[in-house]
């Protein structure tokens, strides 16, 4: 399976009074940069998101946005501090003690006390398993976009490599009629100058040529990594660095190609294939 850079996942989960909201969004990047934008009642929690991303992540740059939103309609639960209720009371009997006449401390007057009345909040334990369930459901999501974006950038990636092996095919039949042209002109030039025709002149001279604008090699080359190419996209996992890599290689033989050519056709089929090269290597930028 080939996976895009570019995904976006998102999940939600309620939790005490209020929701759980978990937000994936990544882009294309050379190595894998994680950000994240926390509640700060929520930041203990980023180790643990950053462990788990970099476990399933291998490149981008992938934003993380983790919040909480309480509900309108929801009612805190409040519960009464029990240690501070032990205390008053403790404090309380040792002042009738010593003060038998004075008044017993009333329900109002306990619940009134500062720090008597508190919200009961979520554990840490429970929001951290809360949000560890949260992210795995988001990172299936993202998993699943990015595979089928993947998918698309195999098949534009494909159907270039199908027109470079057309290009290539076009090449390797011109080289022939290109050397045979070459004589033929420098034999016309030769009767034109009124000079003698050597043949073994000129076919040292047409051997000479062909070593300079052979391209065998280079066609050679093309084939292989086209081939290869297709192999590392059947692979899948990440493989875009390998994929750049050999972008670079094709587009290395394409300019030698150009570079040799002293055919106007090859020269076209040159400038052709750096196009289609061109265009593979930007879906390249957004594979992982």
């Amino acid at each position: 399976m080939i996976y895009s850079m570019t995904g976006f996942a998102a999940a939600s989960r309620e939790m005490g009074g209020g929701t759980l909201n978990l937000e994936l969004k990544s882009v294309n990047g050379r190595y894998l940069d994680l950000q994240f934008r926390l509640a700060e009642e929520l930041r203990a929690l980023e180790p643990l998101l950053r462990e788990r991303l970099a476990a399933r992540l291998a490149r981008g740059k992938v934003e993380c946005r983790l919040f909480l939103t309480p509900r309108r309609d929801a009612v805190p639960r409040l519960v009464i501090n029990a240690g501070l209720l032990e205390r008053l009371l403790a404090l309380e009997g040792e002042i009738r003690t010593a003060a038998p006449a004075a008044a017993p401390l009333a329900v109002a007057d306990l619940l009134r006390w500062p720090g008597m009345i508190v919200t009961e909040e979520v554990s840490r334990e429970a929001l951290a398993e809360a949000v560890e369930a949260l992210l795995a459901t988001a990172l299936a999501e993202l998993d699943a976009t990015r595979a089928r974006e993947g998918e698309k950038l195999a098949g534009l990636i494909r159907e270039r490599l199908a027109a470079l092996r057309q290009l290539v095919e076009r090449v390797r039949p011109r080289l022939p009629a290109v050397i045979a042209a070459l004589g033929e002109r420098l034999a016309a030039r030769l009767r034109e100058a009124g000079v003698a025709v050597d043949e073994e002149r000129v076919r040292q001279e047409i051997v000479l040529f062909a070593q300079r604008v052979d391209v065998d090699e280079e066609l050679s080359r093309l084939t292989a990594h086209l081939v290869e190419v297709e192999r590392v996209l059947a692979q899948g996992g990440a493989v875009g660095k390998r994929l750049d890599f050999l972008m670079q290689e094709l587009n290395r033989e394409a300019n030698t190609l150009g570079a040799k050519s002293l055919d106007a056709e090859v020269s076209r089929i040159a400038m052709e294939m750096k196009v289609l090269i061109e265009q593979m290597r930007e879906q390249v930028q957004n594979i992982e």
